[in-house]
């Protein structure tokens, strides 16, 4: 089976989240379909959610919730 890097489109600080009182759009061991959000980043007060590119299985995410991240860094790994 393939595994995927699911990788940041902008630098800005990461949430897995929709909202603090929300909980998280997945877990590792979760499975995802094509274009479903696996978390958001923002920068300057406006979200972009990261969509999985693939329908997998969710491996790990390699970066934390509420960290800072920059555009190409891996966030998830996915596995088909």
């Amino acid at each position: 089976m393939a595994k995927i890097e699911v990788r940041s489109p902008l630098p800005g600080v990461f949430y897995r989240r929709p909202s603090p009182d929300e909980p998280n759009y997945k877990e590792p061991g979760d499975s995802v379909e094509v274009g479903e959000a696996i978390g958001l980043v923002e920068v300057m007060k406006t979200f972009t959610p990261v969509n999985a590119e693939l329908a997998g299985t969710i491996i790990s995410f390699e970066v934390e919730a509420e960290q800072a991240i920059m555009p190409g860094q891996v966030l998830a790994i996915i596995e088909e």
